[in-house]
């Protein structure tokens, strides 16, 4: 094999490990943009949940003072 062949060969290599990698990262972001999407709704359904930060007991003061 000619250093030129050699060389081919091992960029090729290379290459291949790349893609793989790229594709294990799309993988991984794909998964973490689900997190964040599920995460989102579970936010936004607590704040559902709170009661409103304007209403009258939201500013009363504690029984100690």
């Amino acid at each position: 094999m000619t250093p030129i062949e050699s060389r081919l060969t091992e960029l090729e290599i290379k290459a291949s490990f790349t893609e793989d990698l790229l594709d294990q990262l799309n993988l991984v972001i794909y998964r973490q943009q689900e997190q964040i999407d599920r995460l989102t709704r579970q936010l936004h359904q607590l704040r559902l949940q709170m009661p409103e930060a304007g209403s009258s007991a939201a500013h009363e003061l504690p029984p100690h003072y």
